[in-house]
């Protein structure tokens, strides 16, 4: 367990499927090595460690899941190049949370490192629901994205992750599109789109007694990247994640939303202010 929280009536636990390692250059994108690091430092290959967050939402009327990390299912070889732990249901066992408690499943986005553990490999090959009671939602484009296997991308798509779900119809897809475009997944529970990283990668609103929580997902990966214009060389369109994330701070800062940052290891959860510079900072 990394963290855990209240909003509202709402308790937060943050778990983890561990760390693994990511190109630095890859992660800060055109900001240079000498600026980056001084945040965050590189090891001898230039990789640094990034976090792996699953929270988990306990409304008293649901277990919400949003994320959930690499899973079981990489090869030999991907497990070599990315150096990660398969830790999410022993992080779950520490925390007292039972897979089978869980009733709904977000992902965001359908990347490999943020939905692993929809499914579980077993020895005989086989690929099962890792929550059989649960109901899942993800975006139709990002399924329909994944199918295209472009150049681009196609290695973040791994369809064991969601297909198995989809062709059963326990995934649900959304179809929401536009700025500001919101469907709610339970009470409390909402996904609004913002684009940028993924044409539809989701931020997840929670929201309880007045307050508010965002996990916002892959636009803002950790607390070293709330400058909005330290976007990621994975991102697909880094000039629309700039310009998402001064839409986002224009709500999160003012309303002193707690944010839920997707990769760092260090600061699962943080509300953010404005320096005396001007820019976003943690509080």
């Amino acid at each position: 367990m990394r963290a855990r929280a209240l909003v509202g009536d709402f308790e937060l636990t943050v778990c983890t499927d561990g760390t693994y390692l990511l190109d630095g250059g890859a992660m800060f994108g055109v900001v240079p090595k000498t600026m980056w690091q001084k945040r965050l430092p590189a090891d001898t290959e230039n990789r640094v460690v990034m976090g792996l967050n699953s929270v988990v939402v306990r409304t008293g009327q649901h277990t919400v899941v949003i994320e959930t990390g690499i899973g079981n299912k990489q090869t030999p070889k991907m497990q070599q190049i990315f150096q990660n732990q398969t830790l999410l249901m022993e992080s779950y066992a520490a925390a007292s949370i039972d897979p089978d408690e869980v009733d709904i499943v977000v992902n965001t986005h359908l990347h490999f490192d943020h939905c692993g553990w929809n499914t579980t490999l077993h020895a005989d090959g086989s690929v099962t629901p890792t929550f059989k009671n649960a109901r899942y939602f993800a975006h139709a484009g990002e399924v329909a994205h994944g199918h295209l296997q472009l150049d681009r991308d196609r290695v973040s798509y791994l369809s064991p992750n969601y297909d198995p779900l989809v062709e059963s119809g326990q995934m649900t897809l959304l179809d929401i599109s536009g700025v500001g475009a919101t469907a709610e997944i339970c009470p409390g529970i909402s996904v609004e789109l913002f684009p940028g990283h993924t044409a539809q990668m989701m931020g997840v609103h929670i929201e309880s007694g007045g307050e508010h929580a965002c996990y916002i997902g892959d636009l803002i990966p950790t607390a070293h990247h709330l400058d909005p214009t330290w976007v990621m060389g994975y991102d697909l369109d880094p000039l629309r994640c700039i310009q998402e994330r001064k839409r986002f701070y224009a709500r999160a800062i003012p309303e002193q939303w707690l944010v839920l940052f997707t990769h760092d290891h260090d600061t699962p959860m943080a509300r953010i202010v404005v320096n005396a510079k001007g820019k976003p900072v943690v509080a």
